[in-house]
Order: C-alpha cells, then sequence, then structure tokens
C-alpha cells in the first residue's frame, strides 16, 4: 500500500466536535477500503491566504495515510460532496514523518514563548509610566506646525 498526507480544510462556522467526527467517517471510509489512518492531527482555525468558497478562515487537520489507491479516490469523492469541506490535498510520500508535524511544532514553540515572557513580550526596563520620548521632549527641534500656520508666518500673519 502507498503513504499519503492528506490536509482538509473544513468552513469556519462549524464546530470543532463536527470536525472530528468528519475525521472519523474519512477514517472509516479508509478502513472500509483496506487503509488505516496513521496519525491524524487537529491544527485549529487558521486564516486562509484568500477568501474560499466566501470563508476567510478554516479548519485546518492532517491525516497521514497508508493505503491503496482506490480508498484515497474514495475519500477524495466523499470530500467532494461534503459541503463542509471547502478544500483538501492528498500528496504521495516515500515515508511518513513520525512525531508531530511542522505545525504542531511551531505552535509548541510559540506557546513556549508566551509561557517564558508572558502574554504582552518582553518589555524590558520600562517602568511604569515610562513610554519613551513624547511630543514634548524631542529635543531641539521645534514643534510642528499645522500646514496654515505655517502659510501665514511665511505671509507675515502671525
Amino acid at each position: 500500500m502507498a503513504l499519503y498526507e492528506h490536509v482538509y480544510l473544513a468552513r469556519q462556522d462549524i464546530s470543532a466536535q463536527q470536525v472530528e467526527a468528519l475525521s472519523e467517517q474519512f477514517k472509516g471510509i479508509i478502513q472500509s477500503q483496506g487503509g488505516k489512518i496513521e496519525k491524524t492531527e487537529y491544527w485549529g482555525v487558521k486564516s486562509v491566504a484568500y477568501r474560499i468558497k466566501k470563508n476567510r478562515k478554516a479548519h485546518f487537520t492532517l491525516l497521514n495515510i497508508d493505503a491503496p489507491a482506490h480508498a484515497i479516490a474514495e475519500m477524495e469523492r466523499q470530500m467532494g460532496i461534503n459541503e463542509d469541506v471547502i478544500r483538501f490535498l492528498t500528496v504521495r510520500l516515500e515515508e511518513l514523518e513520525q512525531g508531530p508535524s511542522a505545525m504542531m511544532r511551531k505552535r509548541d514553540e510559540d506557546d513556549r514563548e508566551r509561557g517564558e515572557r508572558g502574554d504582552r513580550g518582553d518589555r524590558g526596563d520600562r517602568e511604569r509610566g515610562d513610554r519613551g520620548r513624547g511630543r514634548s521632549d524631542r529635543g531641539d527641534r521645534p514643534p510642528r506646525r499645522g500646514r496654515d500656520e505655517a502659510n501665514l508666518s511665511e505671509e507675515g500673519g502671525f
């Protein structure tokens, strides 16, 4: 049997439980055709690069599959019929990736960074109330004037 990596996007307005039910439905199709799902990863709701069927966001799910080609064809046919699935992509691989995918590793790294520095990031040496240089302490530069004030002063109005 061949190895495949399959990613599908589901509409943003369905719940995560409905996405899990979709994954179980597709898993059933693959198993009934003699294949098996090696790994399932739910990546969450993410923004898409452009609108797809009037959706700006989608639920992303990865499936690592070990199945014959006709099982993949049947699963893709069912996805084409299902109105909750807005896009899918299947890629044949030489070997499946072990461990978490790149998307899950990125999420773990992001979570660790947030935990180390807090939600707002590293604020450095700033103390409460110190907001850096403001309008009042710009050095020796004169205050900016509006366009009308500059024109009047050149004409001798001020």
